[in-house]
């Protein structure tokens, strides 16, 4: 039922998601109309379709007040992914909570670019050993062993709390067979060897926190944000670990933050590594780049710049 002026009328389900979306529109939210929905769903426990398909159910008043509920805390800029409790990386369901970073859709390209290497060695069958720094939620391990049957991984980072939502995530996809994870500060302690080693670490400068989205400013954890005067603390870390851990032929594929290529491989040069690869995301900025061990021994394998030695 709509009103005269084609509204839906007062007291139903799209009533509600037409005000939502006003209002977070207001509070500057682009995708407002889409979270307006996806909140009013979740608060009655449905799949967003059904707001689409029912807008003329009426509410209670009790489901009224859940769903202006969710909408404040969106209006406050919390992203829809930690309302929910969850987000979709790679297709897959990750639960996220205030001690991790929200994965985005631009660090699938380091999931992509491990898999494009691995396949080109025709290795993706083999029982690959995998480390993820600064794992977070476990995304980009738990992708990469979800398409590598016989890969196994370890995830470390520095907060217990990380490692616990990681450790789930890992159930939740049934890969807690191949999947362990650890609190570490980096890979201080680590033995290896590992075939592959992942990471998204901090990579944004101190001092630009103010030109962040509201969203990622004041929720996603700093510890996972910021790394430094320059936003290269954590690859400094990394490079001399990884150039330890990594089995001859190795590779480390690490994401970057926009304008960062040039000096994160320097980086790795320096720590004896070198540059083999960098791959875009969707907006055409260098978001993956891998640096392999230059060793002549073991795993080398000439198959292209794409398809060296994971």
């Amino acid at each position: 039922m709509t009103g005269t002026s084609g509204r839906h009328a007062p007291g139903t389900l799209g009533h509600a998601v037409d005000r939502g979306a006003r209002h977070l529109a207001a509070a500057g939210v682009q995708t407002a109309r889409l979270d307006a929905r996806v909140l009013a769903a979740h608060a009655l426990g449905r799949d967003p379709s059904f707001v689409l398909t029912h807008p003329e159910t009426c509410l209670s008043a009790d489901q009224a007040a859940a769903v202006d509920a969710l909408y404040a805390r969106r209006v406050a800029r919390e992203p829809v992914s930690r309302i929910l409790g969850e987000r979709e990386f790679w297709s897959l369901s990750f639960r996220v909570t205030g001690a991790t970073l929200t994965p985005r859709p631009e660090t699938e390209t380091v999931v992509e670019h491990a898999l494009t290497r691995i396949r080109a060695c025709g290795r993706e069958n083999e029982a690959l050993r995998i480390l993820d720094l600064g794992t977070g939620t476990g995304c980009l391990l738990l992708a990469v062993l979800s398409e590598l049957p016989r890969a196994q991984g370890l995830g470390i980072d520095i907060s217990a709390d990380a490692v616990a939502v990681a450790s789930g995530n890992a159930n939740r996809l049934d890969l807690a067979g191949r999947a362990r994870f650890r609190v570490g500060d980096w890979a201080s302690g680590l033995s290896g060897p590992f075939d592959l080693i992942l990471s998204n670490p901090p990579y944004i400068a101190a001092g630009d926190g103010a030109a962040l989205p509201p969203e990622v400013r004041d929720f996603d954890p700093p510890a996972a944000l910021f790394a430094g005067r320059e936003g290269l603390d954590a690859y400094a870390a990394i490079a001399p670990q990884v150039a330890r851990l990594l089995v001859p032929g190795g590779a480390v594929i690490v994401e970057l933050g926009q304008g960062q290529e040039a000096a994160v491989i320097g980086i790795f040069q320096a720590a004896g590594l070198v540059h083999d690869g960098t791959r875009t995301d969707l907006a055409g900025i260098a978001r993956s780049l891998c640096c392999r061990l230059d060793v002549r021994t073991g795993l080398q394998k000439n198959v292209g710049n794409e398809g060296e030695p994971v």
